[in-house]
């Protein structure tokens, strides 16, 4: 057994202050992936370009005690020192000024994913320890002067790369606080097919195709139109009340992340005149003792409206529509929930504050 721990640790490393080539040499081979990624939060998931996760970390214990950046696990994985960064207790903090901090999750380590280490707590990615040496899904390709070329279509796929980091993730009160596997969806779909679908375009220019995965990462910041066509908006109408039908065609909530609140809004036109009617929200809400605490107090979900994955959700109105009315329907989301916005000092801030509007349609009542 020990044999073998041994052979494991020298192999593979979960953290390890490893050298990753930065994203920025990919391009010259690789242009219109690189500039896919470059738009995404996984080329701006430090705390020094999300401002988002820079508000929660402030007032997070671990920064305020100067006790670890536990979060560059997921945020900044490609850092040159992400095992002192993770440490407890040694005051090592984020530093702007380091390149590696500012990568985010870089092309080089995304593609050194050997396989996910399963854990109650968080999956890990375990990376191989061969430097230059890049995994992709691939059946046929040709030899790069630049880097070594390993196949694993099985594990970028099937996407079952994503769930290192996307997965779940517990606090100290075992409080699963965001999580997209909440019952094992990932162990029967594919992330790859919705949020790194085939587009147009060569994979690089050195190995001509007529099209790549898609590197722009659809999701609540950017590309979201990619995602709209699962999610579909239908009106049924009653006597005196309207039913707007909601169908989440993915397997996962339409509203994942603790901090988010998505809102249907519903407007009537009629005779030139139009009417709001009241929107309606849908979060998934954690905290203790039946009030709502920053994601390390949760110890309960204290509300979950959320929209689960394959489910129809119906939103009666008791409003009578007449023949001539145009319902338009919209469904969007606010990244950080409106509540929340004065506690982490977000009140200004343009993203935190925007409403991103998913996906609209109207409906001309012709009875």
């Amino acid at each position: 057994m020990k044999q073998v721990l041994t052979l494991f640790l020298l192999t593979y490393a979960v953290y390890a202050n490893y050298s990753f080539e930065p994203s920025e040499t990919c391009k010259e081979c690789h242009p219109s992936i690189y500039k896919e990624f470059t738009s995404t939060q996984h080329a701006k998931a430090s705390i020094f370009d999300d401002e988002i996760h820079a508000a929660v970390w402030k007032k997070h214990p671990k920064n305020t005690k100067l006790e670890s950046y536990a979060c560059a696990k997921c945020h900044t994985p490609a850092a040159s020192n992400i095992e002192e960064l993770v440490k407890t207790n040694n005051g090592v903090v984020p530093d702007a000024n380091s390149s590696t901090q500012r990568e985010g999750i870089s092309c080089a380590y995304c593609h050194r994913i050997e396989f996910i280490k399963h854990d109650r707590m968080m999956n890990m990615n375990v990376i191989s320890k061969e430097e230059k040496s890049y995994f992709g899904s691939l059946k046929e390709h040709i030899e790069s002067p630049f880097h070594k070329i390993k196949t694993n279509s099985a594990h970028f796929n099937s996407g079952n790369v994503c769930i290192g980091c996307h997965s779940h993730k517990k606090n100290k009160y075992d409080m699963n606080v965001c999580s997209t596997n909440v019952k094992y969806e990932l162990e029967r779909d594919n992330c790859v097919s919705c949020h790194m679908p085939k587009v147009k375009g060569s994979v690089s220019n050195l190995h001509e195709t007529k099209e790549h995965t898609f590197h722009g990462f659809p999701g609540t910041h950017v590309h979201q139109d990619m995602l709209s066509q699962y999610v579909e908006l239908n009106l049924k109408e009653n006597t005196n009340t309207f039913d707007v039908i909601i169908e989440n065609k993915s397997t996962h909530a339409l509203s994942l992340h603790p901090m988010r609140v998505m809102q249907v809004r519903t407007r009537i036109t009629r005779e030139g005149k139009t009417i709001e009617l009241p929107n309606r929200n849908f979060a998934r809400v954690i905290g203790a003792n039946g009030k709502p605490t920053p994601p390390w107090l949760a110890k309960e979900v204290v509300k979950d409206t959320a929209v689960k994955g394959n489910e129809k959700r119906v939103l009666s109105y008791n409003y009578t529509l007449q023949k001539g009315d145009k319902v338009e329907v919209s469904i969007g989301y606010y990244l950080v929930n409106p509540k929340m916005l004065k506690g982490l000092g977000l009140e200004k801030s343009e993203v935190a504050t925007k409403f991103h509007l998913f996906k609209t349609k109207s409906f001309e009542i012709k009875k």
